[in-house]
């Protein structure tokens, strides 16, 4: 818990060019973030660099974009990499991110051996509920254990994994199936793993997760002190994991965006109080707390701050971080955590006699479970079993508009000309050839980060690396389930 150290607070940011994405990381330290955690575009997570035709409208608009080496330097311009913990949302370009962001800190005369943070890299969660997927999932498991393997030994303070349960519930997964399907994904990457030769106390303190804090305060606590013990099980006794670490359930959490409304947004204030005081309670290592206009549009820096000041007042204001795990012994509290460790093992059961986390992804089970109870959760809002206040109660005859964020629209055109000098101004044939190796390393089995991280060095961009994956490994397609 915190008695010897706070959480990490981080505030997810990043938007239009990595110039101005910069300038708001700048910010938020100033103010007191303790770490960084970066949004990527949707080009970026899906391998396109923003002059490709199906990155047009979207440069820039859910995070920053980033083609280059060129715009991770920018975006880590005056920002000392051995002194700040960076978490980077990041998943089917993850290996490709990681290359360019040790690549910066090599240029400030960082050792790639200091540098701290976590990559989510979290493929499977995206078949799953958000679908930025590149890849079938066989050969993005192989890139996924590629990176740990190197990883390893080049980044070792690095957390090569964050496993999602935050997007499987905004999904509209329950807390049982957001802590169940977490799970079996993690021992699919534990499992690949293993079988790509690597050994268990090798790669798994590295390993590490990232839940949703929802609205029902007090599952919400039991739901991350049963996750935690149910990983512990898992690794002593399915596992064999014999070092102590491998079996620390460590997560980063975050409020729940999907219950912000754009009604009354000033009563989000409230609802990210209490769902970070939640996430406090049940023990994260690293928190972000949601602005109250996140609804409607990206932060502004005023509704960033407050957010941040949200999670410092607790911190500092509270004395709940004097305690650890003050609601432990709890009547109601251990009864939920036991209910929760039982109802997700119950699950664990059945992705296991299904075949594993693999085929229940591909017979779209996982997903249909996930899809139902969204249904229920949305039918009891609409029927008024369940209370979302502003929106079905309690509401406002005349709401005021709010001041919100408003992205550039030249900011596009401007990255858009910034690849282009890239493009124009690197040695060709240095990058051709690094692309080339990368071809190769792909169809033969080699390890992939050393020709990723060849590649970027010589100015190949996002999009031209994935390409080349693309190749040969292919593009997913869902199917219907």
């Amino acid at each position: 818990m915190y008695r010897g150290k706070l959480w990490t607070m981080r505030q997810y940011a990043g938007f239009g060019t990595a110039e101005e994405s910069n300038r708001r990381y700048r910010y938020l330290l100033e103010q007191g973030t303790m770490g960084l955690s970066v949004a990527f575009d949707l080009p970026t997570q899906m391998g396109m660099d923003a002059d490709h035709p199906l990155a047009a409208g979207e440069v820039g608009r859910v995070g920053v974009a980033i083609s280059s080496l060129a715009d991770m330097e920018t975006l880590f311009r005056g920002i000392p990499l051995d002194r700040v913990s960076t978490s980077m949302t990041i998943n089917s370009t993850a290996a490709i991110l990681l290359a360019l962001y040790v690549l910066t800190a090599r240029r400030q005369g960082v050792d790639s051996r200091k540098l701290s943070g976590t990559i989510q890299n979290d493929i499977l969660k995206e078949y799953i509920a958000r679908g930025t997927y590149i890849y079938p999932p066989r050969p993005a498991m192989r890139i996924i254990t590629d990176l740990f393997a190197w990883a390893a030994a080049e980044v070792p303070e690095w957390n090569t994994i964050s496993v999602s349960g935050y997007h499987i519930r905004e999904a509209g997964s329950s807390a049982v199936q957001e802590v169940a399907f977490t799970l079996a994904n993690a021992i699919a990457y534990i499992e690949a793993a293993l079988a790509a030769g690597l050994q268990i106390d090798d790669f798994a303190p590295r390993l590490s997760f990232f839940f949703n804090s929802h609205n029902d305060f007090l599952e919400e606590i039991a739901k991350f002190r049963a996750a935690r013990r149910l990983y512990a099980h898992l690794m002593r006794d399915r596992f064999g994991a014999q070092n102590p670490r491998s079996m620390m359930l460590r997560f980063h959490a975050q409020t729940a965006g999907s219950t912000l409304t754009a009604q009354q947004p000033d009563v989000n204030v409230v609802r990210t109080s209490l769902q970070a005081m939640a996430a406090v309670l049940g023990g994260a290592q690293s928190l972000h707390t949601n602005a109250r206009d996140e609804a409607l549009s990206l932060p502004t820096e005023e509704s960033a701050r407050l957010a941040l000041r949200t999670q410092q007042i607790i911190g500092y204001e509270t004395g709940v971080a004097n305690t650890a795990d003050p609601l432990g012994g709890s009547e109601t509290i251990e009864r939920l955590t036991s209910e929760i460790e039982r109802d997700a093992t119950a699950y664990l059961k059945e992705i296991d006699a299904l075949g594993g986390t693999l085929k229940a992804i591909e017979s779209g089970w996982i997903q249909n479970e996930i899809q139902n109870a969204a249904y229920e959760y949305q039918r009891e809002i609409e029927s008024g079993q369940r209370v979302v206040v502003g929106v079905n109660k309690f509401r406002e005859k005349e709401e005021k508009p709010i001041p919100t964020f408003r992205l550039d629209p030249e900011l596009e055109r401007a990255q858009i000309e910034s690849v282009g000098r890239v493009k124009a101004t690197r040695d060709h044939a240095a990058a051709s050839s690094a692309l080339a190796r990368l071809g190769q390393a792909a169809s033969d089995g080699s390890n992939l980060m050393p020709h990723i991280l060849s590649a970027a060095e010589n100015y190949a961009t996002v999009g031209e690396i994935s390409d080349e994956l693309r190749a040969v490994f292919g593009e997913y397609r869902e199917t219907g389930y």
